[in-house]
């Protein structure tokens, strides 16, 4: 069963100094509004698990396996075949990812509590005697809220000058005051692991993950009056891009994930990288930072053997939105690898009626990592309008940077099902991973 659950790039590359500009609280008399202080919240903007309480098998070790998992597959050796059954397949998929890529990510404290104003969001957490907390700044777009927000880790990912320019405010997340980098498996320090222990077997990015959904729990319980509650997205780039997307699959809460050139550890496909030339190895990337969980270690000669990969996760997004961005020119991101998992999730929002939901993009000039694109503009526009401000159609649509396309067909030996009850939003603005709009551009690698 489910354990407590029932109960409720070359990363070194990151320009770390963008969050000590991050810090400074920048307000104004136009957006200024009384903080809201707030205890509980109200009912009816979706859960952060709404598979907690799918029974998950104990499993043993599973064959080893070279070319992707079928998501699709159940741990009872049959297959998915309706819409509704995806619910607890993704359930599965999660579990296992916890117990063998992440560590696992604890259910929402026993207590909660925070305060919201024009510049500044605080959280505070207590659980079995322990308590912790941290803050994040909120910059407000112009006009009058509620608005819809981005949470930003480390202030640096998806263009933050679009999201305002949208409508769409931006919170910048120092992820770090949650789980801090430069310490030992068995000294982690930060909010997350003063509740759950310094020697805690969950990665980094998990207890990221656990601190964007603790924002969101303070966003559900301010009564809307600053920011609007099932409106929020997450963005972030390098380490920050990997946090993002284990953010966005792990809470349903959020409408639109964006994670920017994540390199191992977060989109790429964990069985291609070791075939991608130049990309940052799995033992590299388990070695450099407590990002990802104790338990991963023993797949990083062997990712073979892991019971899941990362299309998985991203199917676990699904039906949602999401809108991954990758750099073909520094090899160290694995963006070949990152195309691979972006067609195999691709399968799963197809399945479910939702193709349009998904965009990928690593069809670029510019390869300065982490740098702000023009070809981006558009499609993240699209994107905040169709997920945060609730206008436009889905946009999916796959451009591919010619060099590091992937091919799905040498991954996979399944097939996607047709699910009955399927055809949520998005459904036929695309032809799955075969084509999806997929596109190669000149001077894109």
């Amino acid at each position: 069963m489910r354990p407590d659950r029932s109960r409720r790039h070359r990363p070194g590359l990151l320009v770390t100094t963008a969050l000590a500009g991050a810090v400074a609280l920048v307000g104004t008399t136009l957006h200024e509004a009384r903080p809201a202080t707030v205890t509980a919240a109200p009912a009816g903007y979706g859960v952060e698990d709404d598979g907690a309480d799918c029974p998950v098998p104990a499993t043993g070790q599973t064959p080893s396996r070279a070319l992707l998992p079928d998501p699709f597959l159940k741990l009872d050796g049959t297959r998915v075949t309706t819409a509704s059954d995806w619910r607890c397949r993704r359930a599965e998929i999660r579990e296992l990812a916890e117990r063998t890529v992440y560590g696992r990510k604890p259910p929402k404290p026993a207590r909660v509590s925070g305060t919201i104003s024009a510049t500044t969001i605080t959280v505070n957490v207590g659980d079995q005697g322990r308590s912790a907390g941290f803050s994040a700044r909120v910059e407000l777009p112009s006009g009058s809220g509620p608005f819809p927000a981005v949470i930003v880790y480390g202030g640096l990912g998806a263009d933050t000058g679009t999201i305002k320019a949208s409508g769409v405010a931006v919170i910048t997340y120092d992820p770090y005051t949650v789980g801090k980098e430069g310490t030992s498996r068995g000294g982690k320090q930060g909010a997350f692991y003063s509740l759950y222990g310094s020697s805690s077997t969950t990665g980094l990015l998990m207890a990221w993950s656990w601190g964007v959904s603790r924002i969101i729990d303070v966003i559900e319980q301010s009564g809307g009056t600053i920011l609007k509650a099932g409106a929020t997205g997450v963005t972030g780039c390098s380490r920050f891009g990997k946090g993002a997307f284990v953010a966005g699959a792990f809470d349903q809460r959020i409408a639109l994930t964006m994670p920017v050139e994540s390199g191992t550890g977060g989109v790429p496909a964990y069985r291609s990288i070791p075939g991608e030339s130049g990309a940052q190895p799995l033992s590299s990337a388990y070695a450099e930072q407590p990002w990802l969980g104790n338990a991963f270690g023993p797949y990083t000669g062997n990712p073979n053997a892991l019971p899941v990969d990362t299309h998985e996760i991203v199917g676990m997004v699904a039906p949602r939105g999401l809108f991954i961005m990758e750099n073909p020119y520094v090899d160290w991101l694995g963006a070949r690898s990152g195309s691979v998992a972006a067609l195999g999730g691709a399968e799963i929002y197809k399945a479910l009626g939702a193709g349009g939901e998904i965009t990928y993009w690593s069809d670029v000039r510019d390869g300065t990592h982490c740098a702000v694109r023009p070809e981006w503009k558009t499609p993240l526009q699209q994107n905040l309008s169709r997920f945060l401000l609730g206008s436009g159609s889905g946009s999916g649509v796959f451009r591919t940077a010619s060099g590091k396309a992937g091919d799905l067909a040498q991954w996979r030996d399944w097939q996607t099902p047709v699910l009955t009850g399927a055809g949520g939003a998005g459904a036929g603005t695309g032809d799955g991973a075969g084509g999806r709009g997929s596109a190669t551009g000149a001077g894109a690698g």
